[in-house]
């Protein structure tokens, strides 16, 4: 992407580059229409997310990534986007995966619960931009502490920090640190908050780190849930696995198994990654130069 215009004290609009003749699938977003707080801050960027709707991110932060875009794109593949669904994001950050799941199930009421309030405003401004505000919302609050969500949900997603303090360089870029490693714990943490609220017959769906699989195997084991579909995500071929998505219910089924490689040995988005973007409404060949 590169930079659009950038008067003085305000923050970037970064302009589409796309390849030739692409147009944005999708709904459009509503846009700033007058209201200062939707026009970006001197450090923060409006960026581009699914389709033509956008995302605030700080421009020195956390930002939002292959993790976010993966996890939503599995949770929504396989849900008639014309059927009404009540969806939850637990840790929902900047709204990431809040948004490209609301993007790709127009009929969906999707929730956010945040512990950072500012990343939480950032979100709820992504959303008052997109012009989603009647059906989503984010929620100021601790995920671990019972009772701040009303109701059940047929989705739930999640994508945890992945590394316990002390195990890794901690950035001090703005977000990044509570992004990555587990200041109010984990994956365990995530899993017990999605069993709490999960509708009769619903799915969570949950983004790990390849090193944290004895973890969840044995918090999903612990909370009586059981893996419907589980995806290697590997990040070029030959490469060793770096994240993993797993489908998760209360229902005993049998897992089957996926995997998903984004470059292959050249470099090159491979077929399946191409057709991911194209599902999430994001351009499946390289911009025009």
């Amino acid at each position: 992407m590169t930079k659009g215009s950038n008067p003085p004290g305000r923050g970037v609009i970064r302009e589409a580059r796309r390849p030739d003749g692409w147009i944005a699938p999708g709904p459009q977003p509503a846009g700033a229409r007058g209201r200062a707080e939707l026009e970006p801050a001197a450090d923060e960027d409006l960026c581009f997310l699914t389709g033509d709707w956008r995302l605030f991110q700080k421009q020195q932060g956390h930002r939002w990534s292959l993790d976010d875009l993966v996890t939503a794109w599995i949770a929504t593949r396989r849900r008639d986007p014309s059927q009404p669904l009540r969806a939850l994001d637990l840790g929902c950050g900047l709204g990431s995966v809040l948004l490209m799941v609301a993007w790709k199930l127009p009929g969906a009421e999707v929730i956010g619960i945040e512990a950072q309030p500012d990343r939480a405003m950032m979100g709820r401004r992504s959303i008052a931009y997109n012009g989603v505000e009647e059906r989503c919302r984010i929620l100021d609050g601790d995920l671990r502490e019972k009772g701040q969500l009303d109701g059940t949900f047929e989705l739930v997603t999640g994508t945890p920090p992945y590394f316990p303090r002390g195990t890794g360089t901690e950035s001090g870029k703005t977000h990044a640190m509570p992004c990555r490693f587990e200041l109010r714990r984990g994956v365990e943490d995530y899993l017990a908050a999605a069993r709490r609220v999960l509708a009769p017959g619903g799915e969570i769906v949950v983004c790990t780190a390849a090193l944290e699989r004895d973890r969840f195997i044995a918090a999903t084991s612990d909370l009586g849930l059981h893996v419907r579909e589980h995806w290697d995500i590997t990040p070029r071929d030959g490469k060793e696995v770096l994240i993993m998505v797993d489908v998760v219910t209360a229902v005993p089924t049998d897992a089957t198994m996926h995997s998903l490689v984004i470059r292959d040995r050249a470099s090159a988005w491979t077929p399946e990654f191409r057709q991911v973007r194209t599902d999430m409404g994001i351009p499946a060949t390289p911009p025009r130069r």
